[in-house]
C-alpha cells in the first residue's frame, strides 16, 4: 500500500503540541489542486533560488515568496522586503487560495484574526534540511505562525525558548498544517534532512507554505 492511499478520505484531526501550537492533520487536502496551481504560477513568476545567510552559508532549501512583503537572507541581513532583489520587481500577490487556507488554520487554532501579508515558501529536497531557529523578524509576535506541508514527508523539530531546549520531532505529511502563535510564538523550530520519497503530484520534494504577518 502506498504512504498516501487513503489519506485524502481521513477526516482532518488536530494534535497539539504546546498550549498555542496544533498540528492540523489533513487540513489542506480538500484545497489541494487550487493550491498547486496558485503555487505553479507563483514559482513562474519567482522562481526558487537557494539565499545565502549573513554568515555567507548558502542554504539547502530553495526559496520564493509572495504576498505583499517577502522574507529574504543575504550578506547584509534577515528582512522582510516588498521586492524580489533577484528580479528587482515586486513579490507575486497571495493567491486567494492561500489566504483563506492560512486564515482557516489559523481560525481553527485559535486566531481568528490572522491576516498574512507574507508567505515564504521553502522547497525541500532528499537531503536538505532547515537548522534550528525562531521566526523574530516580524513586528507583531501576537500573531501566529501557519506551516503547509506538501509533497513528501519530513520530521518538524520543535523545542523551547532557548536553542538547547530539548526538541519533540513531529512528522508532517501533504497536506497538515502546523500552526503556532501565543506562548509558543518564538519557539524553536526546524526541520530534519529530508529522507527519499516521492509524491504523486510533487515528486521527490516537499514544499512548505510559512504564513506571516510581517509587516
Amino acid at each position: 500500500m502506498s504512504l498516501f492511499d487513503g489519506i485524502a478520505d481521513a477526516a482532518p484531526s488536530k494534535e497539539r503540541f504546546g498550549p498555542g501550537a496544533v498540528v492540523l492533520r489533513g487540513f489542506a487536502l480538500e484545497q489541494e489542486t487550487p493550491l498547486l496551481a496558485a503555487l505553479n504560477d507563483v514559482t513562474a513568476a519567482a522562481p526558487f533560488r537557494h539565499m545565502v545567510t549573513p554568515g555567507g552559508y548558502r542554504m539547502s532549501v530553495g526559496m520564493t515568496n509572495c504576498g505583499r512583503l517577502g522574507w529574504v537572507t543575504d550578506k547584509t541581513g534577515y528582512r522582510y522586503d516588498a521586492v524580489d532583489p533577484e528580479s528587482g520587481r515586486r513579490w507575486p500577490a497571495m493567491p486567494e487560495a492561500f489566504f483563506k487556507l492560512a486564515t482557516s488554520a489559523a481560525e481553527e487554532a485559535g486566531f481568528p484574526e490572522f491576516v498574512p501579508d507574507a508567505c515564504l515558501i521553502n522547497r525541500y529536497e532528499p537531503g536538505a534540511k532547515l537548522s534550528l531557529h525562531q521566526d523574530k523578524d516580524e513586528r507583531d509576535f501576537t500573531q501566529p505562525i501557519v506551516s503547509v506541508s506538501l509533497g513528501i514527508p519530513a520530521v518538524f523539530l520543535f523545542g523551547g525558548l532557548k536553542r538547547a531546549d530539548k526538541t519533540a520531532r513531529i512528522h508532517v505529511t501533504h497536506g497538515d498544517v502546523a500552526v503556532w502563535g501565543g506562548p509558543d510564538r518564538l519557539r524553536y523550530h526546524g526541520v530534519l534532512p529530508l529522507k527519499e520519497g516521492s509524491h504523486p503530484r510533487l515528486g521527490a520534494c516537499r514544499v512548505n507554505l510559512t504564513f506571516r504577518k510581517a509587516g
